[in-house]
C-alpha cells in the first residue's frame, strides 16, 4: 500500500522496534493525526487463538466510558408493542419482514447496528448471509437479541462497541476520536482491554494478546507492550 508524504513523515516519528505504554501510544497516536477532519482512533488486537475452533472463538461488547465518538444509526426488528418500545427509545429504523425485503432486495445497509427481539430471529435469519460478514447479525452473545430494547438502543447509543476475531484471530475496536482527550481515550482502551482479558478462552494455551498496535484513521500504527495489559 503507497502511502503520502504525511503519512510518510508522521511514520519517522514511530520507533517500530519500540513496545510504546498505553498513554505514550495514544498521545503520539493524536499528535501524528494529521488529517484535517477528526481522525477515528482503533484497537488492534492480534490473538494466540485459532477461531476456526468453537471453544476459541471471541465475540462479546462492552460499553466505552466516554463513547466513540461516533453517531450511530440502529436498526431493530421488532413488531406490536417492542416496536413502539424501539422507536421510543430512539432507534433510527423500526420494523419486521418489510425491513427484510429491502435489505435483500435493495441492498440497503444504511445502519451500523442491528438489534432484534428473540421471537423475530426467525425472520431476521434468512438475512445470515449479507449481515454476517459485516459484523452486523444479531447475537445474544453481544446483547443484540433481547426483549429489553430500550436499554440494548441506550447501551449503544451511549457507547457500547461490540469485539470479535476476524479471520486472522484479529481484533479491531474503535475506542474514540482524536478530538478526545488523552485521558478518554485511556479511559475506554483499558476498559476494552478489561473486558477482551476477561473473554480469554480457557482452552487457549501460550500467549493471549500477541500485540496490540493503537492507530488513528489516516495515522501510522504504534504498538503497545501486550505484556503490560495482562
Amino acid at each position: 500500500m503507497k502511502h503520502g508524504k504525511k503519512y510518510l513523515e508522521a511514520a519517522k516519528a514511530v520507533n517500530r522496534v519500540n513496545l510504546y505504554d498505553p498513554e505514550k501510544a495514544i498521545s503520539l497516536v493524536k499528535k501524528l493525526a494529521v488529517a484535517k477532519f477528526d481522525e477515528t482512533i482503533e484497537v488492534h488486537i492480534r490473538t494466540g487463538c485459532d477461531g476456526r475452533h468453537a471453544d476459541q472463538q471471541i465475540r462479546g461488547s462492552v460499553i466505552l466510558p466516554h463513547g466513540t465518538g461516533k453517531i450511530v444509526r440502529v436498526l431493530v426488528f421488532a413488531r406490536g408493542e417492542k416496536a413502539s418500545e424501539a422507536a421510543a427509545a430512539g432507534a433510527d429504523f423500526v420494523g419486521a419482514e418489510e425491513l427484510v425485503t429491502k435489505i435483500k432486495n435493495e441492498g440497503w445497509l444504511d445502519f451500523d447496528v442491528v438489534i432484534a427481539t428473540s421471537d423475530m430471529m426467525g425472520v431476521v435469519g434468512v438475512l445470515g448471509r449479507v449481515l454476517g460478514p459485516k459484523g452486523l447479525m444479531p447475537n445474544p452473545k453481544s446483547g443484540t437479541v433481547t426483549m429489553d430494547v430500550t436499554k440494548a438502543i441506550s447501551d449503544i447509543k451511549t457507547g457500547k462497541v461490540e469485539y470479535r476475531l476476524d479471520k486472522t484471530n484479529i481484533i479491531h475496536v474503535s475506542i474514540g476520536k482524536v478530538s478526545f482527550t488523552e485521558r478518554q481515550l485511556s479511559d475506554n482502551f483499558q476498559t476494552l482491554i478489561s473486558a477482551i482479558n476477561k473473554a480469554k478462552p480457557e482452552t487457549l494455551k501460550g500467549q493471549y494478546l500477541k500485540s496490540v498496535t493503537v492507530a488513528s484513521t489516516m495515522g501510522p500504527g504504534v504498538k503497545i507492550n501486550p505484556i503490560k495489559l495482562v
